[in-house]
């Protein structure tokens, strides 16, 4: 017997193969859980059933409005019903769907609406100035579905088709369709990248049913967890865990805005036992007034990505009553895709190394195939030595397609046999990785990337300014946040204050620099600025 004894006359049929996708973990659930509660909005609830319904009704409607197989539909939406239902109801009509970033300025929001080529776009109500803005110019603007959440503040509006009713107009028996092929692409993610417009990544059903599921067993999920939304839904569609809920029949417990006070109570009220967020969002759980706070009844799961908290940082969310996990990952690789897995052993260790330890990255996700540090000029494996430099690499299923309609781009990122993330990290003996710096000049504010590169365009169009260097300086609260060191040109005059309020005229607030140093800048022989010299000098600030 050989191999093609195995393969010949046993072919893939319908009975024993179907293309993975996330969208199969609803339906299972509603079938299953129908009564369990699986939204909770305000003084909304919805039950699982009738999730599964809505997400039909939504389908129906997108397919009765042209809307099909490889089409793009938008939102532009805070944590709310409407986007988890988005993250279902669209590819169920085999269209892609692209999250908004709701921090964007309108032109970044309309170059993502143009290149994306959004036939649809769903707005919250809070947005719509942002929305009506972005609109200006578009060669083919897409049509308008409006999303009204009574817990919005305002009512302005584009004119669209309001949610509701266009729910309305749905069936909620739609027969929806399977994806062709488990490679069919189910999202569309736009990072800032280092140097001009943004790229739009690609994320395909068969990553996110992989990732979705890997979430749950890293996350120690068990059967009907409560999340609580304070990530945001449209970064890397929320780390997948929009799927990964129905996975467990999980409560989704949603949170317009991040604060102290709104937190606390959905903790207290709702028995939450899961959330994720940046560092600053542990940040404004531990400073928050004694008036916002309240007791934490039950042990909450909180996983984190970006710096790696400070021991104190740690000891102070294990007694208000949270369990950090360190996670590590990029758009490309559909969000998390690296944990610090921890050894119970460790527990007994001097709080020094446990901060260490607590410092890596760590190791791959179940869902990731193949994790490593490579040398970029030989692209072989860096020693396992803790102190070897090489670029961080990834390879397997939750690995992005590509970057949409840019092929240069995707070339250069997926070669090799591996995915080349422009981290740069060391390996430790027990294959843990470290990150120690980002070859492409990546500042990660609140878990926000910020390209040093698009600050320094902007800085570079006042009139005063000769030449500019953008770095990332260390911050209490955000982790870190944008430092610009500015040489004016010869008798130019302009403040500080001055120069970041004309950069917020220009750019997302919080892309803009909290801090800009006058002087001359350092440089090479050749005339390259020397931005190690200024991160030192930011990190002494």
């Amino acid at each position: 017997m050989t191999c093609d004894d195995y393969n010949r006359d046993l072919p893939r049929r319908a009975a024993n193969f179907q293309p993975l996708t996330p969208l199969t973990l609803l339906d299972r659930a509603a079938r299953v859980f129908p009564d369990h509660l699986a939204v909770i909005h305000g003084a909304q609830r919805i039950s699982y059933r009738g999730l599964h319904e809505r997400c039909l009704r939504l389908a129906s409607a997108l397919s009765r409005a042209g809307i099909g197989r490889g089409d793009t539909v938008s939102a532009l939406l805070f944590n709310t019903p409407a986007m988890l239902e988005a993250h279902y109801g669209v590819p169920m009509t085999g269209a892609v769907l692209n999250a908004i970033n709701t921090r964007l300025d309108a032109p970044a929001v309309r170059f993502i609406l143009e290149h994306g080529e959004s036939r649809l776009l769903i707005v919250d109500s809070e947005l719509v100035p942002l929305a009506r803005a972005a609109l200006e110019g578009l060669a083919r603007p897409p049509r308008i579905v409006e999303y009204r959440d009574p817990l919005a503040p305002g009512s302005d509006s584009l004119g669209g088709t309001d949610y509701e009713d266009f729910l309305a107009g749905g069936d909620p028996g739609f027969a929806w369709a399977m994806p062709e092929d488990e490679w069919d692409a189910i999202a569309l993610n736009y990072t800032s990248g280092t140097t001009g417009d943004p790229k739009g990544v690609v994320y395909h059903h068969r990553g996110a049913m992989l990732l979705a599921q890997a979430n749950a067993i890293h996350a120690r999920m068990g059967m009907h967890p409560v999340y609580l939304w304070t990530l945001p839904m449209f970064h890397c569609n929320g780390w997948c865990f929009p799927w990964t809920l129905s996975a467990v029949a999980g409560t989704h417990v949603c949170l317009r805005a991040v604060r102290a006070g709104a937190m606390y109570d959905a903790i207290a009220t709702h028995g939450v036992t899961h959330m994720c967020g940046a560092p600053i969002v542990m940040a404004t759980l531990l400073n928050a007034p004694p008036a916002e706070r309240r007791p934490v009844p039950q042990r909450v799961h909180f996983l984190t990505a970006a710096a790696p908290p400070p021991e104190t940082v740690l000891a102070a969310m294990s007694e208000a009553g949270f369990e950090v996990t360190h996670l590590y990952g990029l758009t490309e690789v559909y969000g998390p895709a690296v944990v610090n897995d921890w050894h119970r052993e460790w527990d007994t260790l001097p709080p020094a190394d446990r901060a260490r330890l607590k410092a890596r990255q760590g190791v791959r996700y179940l869902a990731l195939e193949g994790l490593d540090i490579l040398d970029p000029a030989t692209g072989r494996p860096v020693p396992a030595d803790g102190q070897t430099m090489g670029e961080v690499v990834f390879r397997g299923n939750v690995v992005m397609k590509g970057y949409f309609r840019n092929p240069a781009a995707t070339d250069k990122a997926l070669r090799d046999g591996w995915f080349w993330s422009g981290d740069l990290g060391v390996k430790h003996p027990d294959g843990y990785i470290q990150l120690k710096d980002r070859s492409k000049d990546i500042i990660i504010s609140g878990g926000e990337n910020i390209s040093s590169i698009e600050v320094e365009e902007v800085l570079f169009k006042h009139p005063a300014v000769a030449l500019a260097a953008v770095v990332a300086m260390p911050d209490a609260k955000w982790g870190e946040t944008p430092c610009a060191f500015v040489e004016l040109r010869e008798g130019a005059q302009v403040t500080e204050a001055e120069l970041i309020a004309w950069m917020r005229d220009r750019l997302a607030h919080f892309k803009c620099p909290r801090r800009v140093v006058f002087g001359e800048l350092p440089k090479t022989s050749t005339g390259k600025i020397q931005k190690f010299v200024l991160r030192e000098r930011a990190r002494a600030m």
